[in-house]
This record gives structure tokens, C-alpha cells and sequence, in this order.
């Protein structure tokens, strides 16, 4: 059974995704089955992967390993940066890897403007969609010049644009613009990699509701309308992470955590990033 209370996200083209995801990137591949088989039982149906993790095997193998329906489970991977003149054959080794005959949702894991190829690489995409072997396709790091670029070629809107978000960088920018094309906000490092919760406001709404620190922060995320997919191995905290969708925070809180932000980024600027992921 999933968690009977996690909210799902109807993205533009009618697909439902869970609101509540489990992440993972930088679990190493030998542990990949055993966090995703404790996730699935916790309750999780939304898994989060990339080729980049290296760790899609594992994925598919939790997958396969735990019975759930195909229909009830909605997984996502990411196309490599190195990937992105040749789309196609790249999803088709991540299709193998999964052990799956469908994805749910397939994104370019990074502009990498410097390149010049994510429109290339979107018609491909736009084909594996029509095609029928992919349920929504869309993007990661996209900042609002990227997205205008794309949407004033594309012939599917992305339904997703999956982007580093948390408290202390809550890109409000980005989010609205996102938003604004129609687009789904999903929320990758949502707890700011651990940082956010040794905030102080953090720690007092907590107290307050007898929760976690991760629970209120992830609880922020879904009352502000972003997916999120919190990454842990400890099964206890993979448990605790799903049971956010119970906490909920005042108008008063909420705006207590908005002023977090700091706009302090953790990871790369998709501006500048040009790595192959390889």
C-alpha cells in the first residue's frame, strides 16, 4: 500500500505524479535496492533516478523485487549532460538498466548552454514521448532564458522543471517562470542537504508540532505546491521523511520559513555548468 495521504501532482498534460518522492543521488549502486525496497514499503511510489547516479539498475531491480504494480509506481531519470546529441539511444540504456518497458518521466538533467544542444536533444524527447515509451517529458536546471528558448520551439511544454529548492533558496524567480509556462515545480536537495534544518526557525515550528526538522521543511515545500523527493538510507528517516504529508504548518509559519531565504545555492550554476556527467 502507498501512503494513503500523499497528495499527487497533475502535470500538463494529465498525468498524475506523487507530490512525495524518494531521491537518489549519491546512493551508491550496491545500496540502491535495498533504500528503494525500504522506500516502497515505507510507502513511497515515486522514485527519482538519473543515468548520472549510476545507480538505475538498482532501481529497477527494487522495482522488480517488490511486487507493486506497475501502474501504482511513477519513476523518473535524467538524460546525461554528455548525452544530449544522441537522446535517443541514451533513454534506451536507461530503459534497459530500469528493467522497464515505460518511464514516467524523462528529463535533461542540465541546459549546458555552452553545448547548444538541448533543443536537439528535446525533439528526441518530444519523439521517445510520442512514441509512447515515456508517460511526460521534461527538464532539470533550467534557468527562465533556458525555458523561453525551449517553449518558443518545442512542441510539447516540459511538464516538469526539476530544480535545486529549499529554504535558503527558494528561487522564487525561477519557480514563478517555471509556473508561469505551465510547468510543474519539483524541488531536488529539499532540505538543502541537511543544512536547512539546524535553522533556528526550523527547529522551533518543529518543537511546536512535535516533528522533525525535515518533516516541517518537506511539509513547506508541499503547501507552497512543489514536488519534492527527500534522499535518505536510514530507514527511519525514509519512514519519518513520507510521514510530512501529516504536519501541517500556519500561514504564520509559512511565511516564517519564506524568509529563509538567503539565495544560497549548494551545487552548480546551470548557467555556467558544462560537465559530461560521464
Amino acid at each position: 500500500m502507498s501512503h494513503p495521504h500523499v497528495p499527487g501532482v497533475t502535470l500538463n498534460n494529465g498525468v498524475r505524479i506523487p507530490q512525495l518522492g524518494f531521491g537518489v543521488f549519491q546512493i551508491p549502486e550496491e545500496n540502491t535496492q535495498e533504500a528503494v525496497e525500504a522506500a516502497l514499503e515505507a510507502g513511497y511510489r515515486h522514485i527519482d533516478t538519473a543515468a548520472a547516479y549510476r545507480n538505475e539498475a538498482g532501481v529497477g531491480a527494487a522495482v522488480a523485487a517488490s511486487g507493486i504494480p506497475r501502474e501504482d509506481l511513477f519513476i523518473t531519470t535524467k538524460l546525461r549532460n554528455g548525452d544530449q546529441s544522441r537522446a535517443r539511444a541514451a533513454f534506451e540504456d536507461s530503459r534497459a538498466a530500469l528493467g522497464l518497458d515505460q518511464v514516467d518521466l524523462y528529463l535533461i538533467h542540465w541546459p549546458v548552454p555552452s553545448q547548444g544542444l538541448f533543443l536537439q536533444a528535446w525533439k528526441d524527447m518530444e519523439r521517445i514521448y510520442s512514441d509512447g515509451l515515456v508517460r511526460a517529458i521534461g527538464v532539470s536546471n533550467f534557468l527562465p532564458e533556458h525555458l523561453e528558448e525551449l517553449t518558443g520551439a518545442a512542441d510539447v511544454v516540459p511538464a516538469v522543471n526539476q530544480i535545486e529548492l529549499h529554504p535558503t533558496f527558494a528561487q522564487r524567480a525561477l519557480a514563478d517562470a517555471t509556473r508561469r509556462h505551465g510547468i510543474a515545480v519539483e524541488a531536488y536537495s529539499p532540505l538543502g542537504q541537511g543544512e536547512d534544518l539546524e535553522n533556528s526557525a526550523v527547529l522551533e515550528i518543529s518543537l511546536r508540532h512535535g516533528a522533525t526538522p525535515a518533516q516541517v521543511v518537506l511539509a513547506w515545500h508541499l503547501a507552497s505546491g512543489n514536488i519534492a523527493i527527500p534522499k535518505s538510507v536510514t530507514p527511519e528517516r525514509i519512514r519519518e521523511n513520507l510521514e510530512s504529508v501529516s504536519v501541517e504548518l500556519t500561514p504564520a509559519e509559512m511565511e516564517r520559513i519564506n524568509e529563509l531565504d538567503a539565495g544560497m545555492r549548494l551545487g552548480a550554476d546551470p548557467a555556467t555548468a558544462s560537465f559530461s556527467q560521464y
